[in-house]
């Protein structure tokens, strides 16, 4: 682990105290469940995990929004408050360094949903502004909710929206989803107790079986998915063989996802959207619109600021707003990524639920950026 603090830390810490946001510190060594269970696939396979001398599964901290919000229960601390932090967050790559700096603010329990989240995005911007003035930056929004709302209207059962949810923010999962939704295909890969446990819909049978083989196999339970999510997978795989959607709404979803467009007319685009297709979006169009005024009253509601319908993040925890924020230079790569998350204090075991707004930088990103550009 490196003690080299970045550059740019002078900036973010003096962002902190002009946004009067707390700096928090969070362990390096973090239980690993919160992870495994909630942040999803692409973070779940890259996590370092070990174990305590009393076999509790551990992994090295590869984000902090999950950290901050345990420690924030911890404490028992009130809302609204704004954390910050600023360190390092370990993740296996093919490519380049497993161990990088990120900084970024945890915005809870502030109930004025459309005002948090354009002040979280424009923290955002102003953090990287200061950090590299010559920059030209580049912001993306998509929204979770919206896209939910699409699915909810269209009529697709609960197993396809939450397939469909949780490949948002992946081209390659949302692609294969839609292509099976098209042409849903046969089962052959299942066979003999499992096969029969799926198709009965048995859960808590189905992830007997799972643990039994995974055990015989000598799988670690803690590694990966657990056996009741693998039999959940797999019982929803089995469901939605039977669904396939008529032609008028799966043109619509595809109509949808071709929306791109500056921000300030994105309201309007899926205003339009949702009456030529002949659907009700309510309230999630009513908090975009509401948001998208809002973050105009930041100043950053320009050309440079757009909405792609299309556009996710790939981490489960997302509910509402989802952004990355970018500019040339970089191959590609955000600068700054973040979004929505109500429901994922309460999962992590807070007794009420409180709403989150949050965003990460890419500190050593940024560094680079900025010797580039020196």
């Amino acid at each position: 682990m490196t003690s080299r603090s970045p550059s740019v830390a002078g900036d973010v810490r003096s962002l902190f105290a002009a946004k009067s946001v707390d700096l928090v510190e969070v362990g390096v060594l973090q239980p690993a469940d919160p992870f495994l269970d909630i942040a999803g696939e692409d973070l779940r396979r890259r996590i370092f995990l070990t174990e305590s001398e009393t076999g509790q599964a551990l992994c090295l901290r590869p984000e902090f929004t999950i950290p901050v919000c345990l420690d924030h229960i911890a404490s028992q601390a009130g809302t609204p408050r704004r954390y910050g932090y600023l360190g390092e967050v370990f993740r296996q790559h093919r490519d380049g360094s497993n161990e990088f700096f990120q900084a970024g603010i945890e915005d809870l329990g502030d109930t004025d949903t459309a005002a948090a989240d354009a002040r979280l995005v424009a923290d955002a911007h102003d953090l990287l502004a200061k950090a590299v003035p010559q920059a030209s930056l580049t912001l993306t929004i998509g929204d979770q909710s919206v896209f939910e709302a699409v699915l909810a209207a269209l009529g697709l059962p609960r197993g396809w929206r939450m397939r469909l949810a949780r490949a948002f923010g992946s081209h390659e999962m949302l692609d294969a989803a839609l292509a099976d939704l098209a042409n849903p295909p046969r089962n052959g890969q299942l066979a003999g107790p499992v096969a029969l446990l799926a198709v009965d819909g048995d859960v808590e049978g189905l992830t007997t079986q799972i643990a039994k083989g995974m055990e015989q196999a000598g799988l670690p339970l803690s590694a990966g998915r657990t056996p009741a999510e693998i039999a959940r997978r797999l019982i929803e795989k089995v469901q939605l063989r039977s669904v396939c959607l008529s032609d008028d709404a799966f043109a619509a979803l595809k109509s949808f996802l071709a929306i791109d467009t500056p921000l300030a007319g994105a309201a309007d685009a899926l205003r339009d959207f949702a009456s030529e297709a002949g659907l009700e979006l309510g309230g999630a169009l009513d908090l975009f619109a509401e948001r998208a005024q809002a973050i105009a009253g930041h100043g950053l509601a320009s050309d440079a600021v757009r909405y792609d319908a299309a556009f996710g993040r790939p981490l489960d925890y997302y509910t509402g707003l989802v952004f990355e924020i970018g500019a040339e230079g970089t191959d590609g790569r955000p600068l700054a990524g973040g979004g929505r998350y109500d429901r994922l204090l309460t999962l992590l075991g807070a007794k009420q639920a409180i709403p989150g707004v949050g965003f990460s930088v890419w500190l050593d990103r940024v560094e680079a950026l900025s010797e580039v550009r020196a």
